[in-house]
């Protein structure tokens, strides 16, 4: 049985037919041709959306130009590019281990060390 996606905005029930992802790293957004499967942390977007789709203001926007299909398998690097940041975005892959004692620094948070600690 074949899944149907709806456009992920709010108040549009159009047929996804792009995904919209996000690489908070590189403030870069990738709309590319719609993901194999619903990934939690990219959004499905429908033709118009995904056309008129503007990035925020210091942020590039890399978009697939052609017409969007249903996906199919294809060596297009702009497809490659897609499915690599979706990987990048994964939770399960392995994270970097934070310091747990002194003053040490995670994104935009720090951890400062507690009254007793130096």
């Amino acid at each position: 049985m074949l899944s149907v996606r709806r456009c992920s905005r709010t108040g549009c029930t159009e047929l996804a037919v792009a995904t919209l992802t996000y690489v908070y790293a590189d403030s870069t957004a990738v709309v590319g041709p719609l993901a194999t499967q619903a990934e939690p942390h990219s959004y499905d977007l429908c033709t118009r959306h995904a056309h008129r789709l503007t990035a925020p203001r210091g942020w590039e926007l890399v978009r697939f130009e052609g017409e969007f299909a249903p996906p199919q398998p294809s060596s297009d690097d702009l497809t490659a590019l897609a499915e690599a940041v979706r990987e990048a975005g994964r939770v399960d892959r392995p994270v970097e281990a934070t310091p747990t004692t002194g003053t040490g620094r995670r994104g935009h948070l720090r951890v400062l060390p507690g009254a007793g600690e130096d």
